[in-house]
């Protein structure tokens, strides 16, 4: 919450008390310098801070009051005399919307980021990449080429000037908001948010080179909403890509104006048998991969040259690292079949493509959440769904006996992993939305159940400490001492002993 507009909301709370409290004929003054000192702080809030939807109902009660007053204290006559029972229903109106105000400001804060951790200031660039060997398919419309936009966060020289804002752009805020069936100016108070990262600052000469890790987001999420991992693995010395894959983000923005928006899901239909939806899985699944390595491929042409950046030279692309979450958690570890990815981190992703490939004979970090972690084990362990339970989820055996089968080979694929030196964790309390920077949006999400009881910033530091622990100690040759057991300075995460019984 942001000091001006916290100062506004309290001093409409001081005039409605004012005007309550002091009889007709002594509140005049009083209430009257008080609005004169309300619409001031009014003035500063939106020139400072920038005005929000969440606060309409103070802006409309500072200059109705100020009106009121001013008009009440230069005038020559009597007090109009207004009836009992308008006043009691307009103080009851004001007080709603107050307490309305307080709300809407608790539900969705302009909140600031985890800080990063590391020693290195942090800058950032957004690359248009387009794949003229692939067309898009996700778009009927279009006869075009797959586009992409990825930003880069990276170790950074100096470390001045303003810090670049989390939202690349506000106008992909209401795209959000239709993903989240709200209405559109719902996430606008995200434009004033911002990163630790600086725009185009030139790239750290602390090291000649920096291990590349390319990030993935989930279905119908961004880029932006793993500004907080980026960052905190550039403060430790990793160049981070994330790849905005078109069609599977909520809105993504390309540097002629133009905003794609989710089509994915529409390939997804209730009435399909569990065979053909996965299979349509595997085929979006496909593309996402695909998108991976085009990326790592545009990041080869950067370091040669072919392609301008401050980046040239500055990777380390013998050392590269791949993550995601939920379906970029799968991306990451289909893409690290790629022979130039050495190592992957899944935040709680359900695998596909699982029956096309041998298993990934590299390490590999699975970090789960709870709930998904209870599904898993229930397979583990071998529990049938009882009917009424099959009912409740609205589910079918069939169904969820084909889904059985498939967590059978995901957690086969799981073991493989970490026979070759990975690891496959939970952390208590998380949900599946703990994973990426949307828990910090609104407290809403965790009274809603749709991230867990875990505060917002323990479940960031948590997982930030364990990807960069594992990344640490297959691409720097140095850490690993997370991924040697429990740690009692994480006592929320657990090692998982894959077993079938």
């Amino acid at each position: 919450m942001r000091l001006f507009e916290l100062l506004l909301l309290l001093s409409n709370i001081g005039l409605f008390a004012l005007t309550v409290v002091l009889k007709n004929g002594r509140r005049r003054i009083p209430v009257f310098v008080a609005s004169g000192a309300a619409t001031l702080l009014l003035l500063i809030h939106w020139t400072v801070e920038g005005y929000r939807v969440q606060l309409f109902f103070p802006y409309c009660l500072t200059i109705l009051f100020l009106a009121v007053t001013g008009y009440r204290y230069f005038k020559k006559n009597g007090q109009m005399r207004i009836p009992r029972f308008l006043v009691g229903s307009a103080y009851t109106a004001i007080a709603i919307m107050l307490v309305g105000t307080a709300g809407l400001m608790y539900a969705f804060p302009v909140f600031k980021l985890p800080e990063p951790t590391g020693e290195f200031k942090v800058g950032t660039q957004t690359f248009h990449f387009v794949d003229t060997n692939r067309k898009e398919i996700f778009d009927e419309t279009r006869d075009g080429k797959r586009e992409l936009m990825v930003q880069v966060w990276y170790p950074a020289q100096a470390g001045i000037g303003k810090y670049a804002p989390l939202v690349p752009d506000p106008q992909i805020l209401r795209y959000m908001a239709a993903d989240y069936g709200l209405p559109g100016f719902t996430f606008q108070h995200l434009k004033y948010v911002f990163s630790h990262a600086y725009s185009g600052d030139e790239v750290s000469s602390a090291q000649t080179s920096y291990p590349l890790i390319l990030a993935n987001p989930g279905n119908g999420s961004s880029r932006f909403l793993h500004t907080s991992h980026a960052e905190n693995l550039a403060s430790h010395g990793y160049i981070v890509a994330v790849i905005d894959h078109t069609y599977n983000t909520f809105a993504t923005e390309f540097p002629d104006g133009r905003i794609t928006t989710s089509t994915t899901n529409d390939l997804f239909s209730p009435d399909q048998d569990y065979r053909t939806s996965r299979g349509i899985r595997d085929k979006l699944g496909k593309v996402l991969t695909e998108d991976v390595a085009f990326v790592l491929d545009q990041f080869e042409l950067i370091q040669s040259g072919k392609i301008p950046s401050h980046l040239k030279g500055r990777m380390d692309l013998g050392h590269v690292g791949v993550f995601g979450h939920s379906i970029g958690g799968a991306t990451a570890y289909d893409a690290s079949y790629d022979p130039r990815i050495a190592v992957g981190v899944d935040l709680d992703g359900g695998l596909y493509r699982l029956r096309d490939r041998e298993g990934l004979r590299k390490p590999f970090l699975f970090i789960n959440s709870e709930s998904y972690f209870e599904q898993l084990k229930r397979v583990m362990d071998n529990r049938v769904y009882t009917d009424a339970e099959l009912i409740r989820m609205g589910s079918t055996r069939e169904w969820e006996d084909q889904v059985t089968e498939d967590k059978k080979l995901e957690l086969e694929r799981m073991r493989e992993t970490v026979d070759e030196g990975g690891q496959v964790l939970y952390i208590e309390n998380t949900e599946h939305l703990n994973f990426a920077d949307v828990q910090f949006v609104s407290p809403i999400f965790n009274m809603l159940g749709i991230t867990g009881k875990i505060a917002p910033e323990r479940a960031n530091s948590v997982i930030n400490a364990y990807i960069l622990d594992f990344f640490d100690m297959y691409l720097k040759n140095q850490g690993g001492i997370l991924m040697k057991g429990p740690d009692s300075r994480f006592p929320e995460v657990k090692f998982v002993i894959l077993s079938l019984r």
